[in-house]
């Protein structure tokens, strides 16, 4: 069965990216086959450095998807939804992974 776009969804992430300050993989999951190759995927992860790496936002729209993002010192952590996703859940899930981590690694 095939779902509208405005049809309610559990998977409201599509993609949480961690990238180093180079712009390299440290971590990504991918959730749904938007990017079905490592090539894909390698190219939209330099795409997102790219717009985002030097900007002081946290939010970005991106080959139709919403990208919500933190840097600390060295890393870039991303969550990726769709573009009609709620910013505001996918901001929650961003700060739940950052604080996670940095409780981790502290």
């Amino acid at each position: 069965v095939a779902m509208s776009p405005q049809e309610p969804s559990l998977y409201t992430v599509k993609a949480v990216i961690i990238l180093d300050n180079d712009g390299d993989r440290l971590f990504a999951k991918y959730y749904d086959d938007t990017y079905p190759s490592a090539k894909e995927q390698k190219t939209f992860e330099k795409n997102i450095f790219n717009k985002t790496h030097r900007t002081d936002s946290e939010i970005a729209l991106l080959e139709g998807l919403t990208v919500v993002y933190k840097s600390s010192i060295d890393l870039y952590f991303y969550v990726i939804g769709s573009s009609h996703e709620n910013e505001l859940m996918l901001t929650a899930v961003l700060n739940c992974l950052f604080d996670s981590l940095s409780q981790m690694l502290r």
